[in-house]
């Protein structure tokens, strides 16, 4: 449980609650860009809520994005294992082939400074109602070639990297802890450990501030948590609703984006009425790393 004490941030405001199940919020070029699952579409905020359709996504979820350094999008096909490369023209290339690193569901992906593609898989198909089986991240080069870089990962899910992409911090759902990576020269990963025992906290989406505190959204208790290294509890957000994913944006990088939406079961996640909302509340510290 969270310690009672624990002050929350201002209490969030609805900018947006248009949305199905909003996932993997990026803030780029002014704006929250967000994968809108289930209606297969990644779409771009204003912070006054206005909306834009961006892009068609192939394949109904998962889907994530991220941006290559040289500002070409690269998103996460999840079902079909690619990750795709949206040309200037607006066409969708092949940038990188997962199927052969591991079975499963394609999850989150974050990008470092050199375009090197971090991402991460289930190692099942939740979905599909297969059982459990440990999950992995891969690393596609700049020039596609894929390779497992960790594995044995209680369901991967939101990924961070520090300001100075020495470290890669990965959201273990099923773990309830957030997992730490040394990142080596070669991009590989090594010195695992446990970056934060978060109790009943269950981490889905993450994103990283300029204090080294991690924002996590937790779609169970309802609540975005912000902890120190360690774990310590710093603040929290709470809201009406599963909280899937964060980030950390706006003029100033003090507003904390939520995507959250009511958690109906893997087989009824997009049944009845749409219930994905965009929240903002005003966090204590500004972003800082990647995503």
């Amino acid at each position: 449980m969270l310690p009672a004490d624990i002050d929350a941030t201002d209490a969030p405001r609805v900018v947006l609650d248009s949305l199905t199940i909003g996932e993997s919020p990026r803030w780029h070029d002014g704006r929250l860009w967000v994968c809108n699952w289930g209606a297969a579409e990644v779409v771009a905020v204003d912070v006054d809520g206005s909306c834009e359709r961006m892009l068609d996504a192939p394949s109904g979820i998962p889907f994530c994005i991220d941006w290559l350094p040289d500002g070409r999008l690269l998103l996460v096909s999840g079902g079909d294992g690619k990750l795709l490369r949206r040309e200037p023209d607006g066409s969708l290339e092949v940038h990188g082939d997962l199927t052969g690193v591991s079975h499963g569901a394609w999850n989150e992906v974050v990008v470092d400074g050199l375009g090197n593609a971090y991402v991460n898989g289930a190692g099942f198909d939740m979905m599909a109602g297969e059982p459990f089986a440990p999950g992995v991240i891969a690393l596609v080069a700049p020039d596609g070639r894929a390779r497992q870089v960790a594995d044995d990962l209680r369901f991967p899910n939101g990924m961070a990297m520090t300001p100075d992409e020495r470290t890669l911090i990965v959201a273990e759902s099923y773990g309830r802890r957030l997992t730490a990576f040394d990142v080596r020269a070669d991009g590989g990963l090594e010195h695992r450990r446990v970056w934060a025992s978060l109790g009943d906290g269950v981490p889905d989406g993450i994103c990283l501030d300029a204090e080294g505190a991690i924002w996590y959204a937790d779609v169970p208790n309802r609540r975005c948590v912000r902890v120190a290294e360690g774990g310590e509890v710093l603040g929290r957000v709470d809201a009406d609703r599963g909280c899937f994913a964060c980030m950390l944006g706006g003029a100033d990088g003090r507003t904390l984006f939520v995507v959250a939406a009511h958690w109906r079961g893997a087989d009824a996640m997009f049944a009845g009425e749409r219930t994905g909302q965009v929240l903002v509340a005003r966090a204590p510290a500004p972003a800082a790393g990647r995503p």
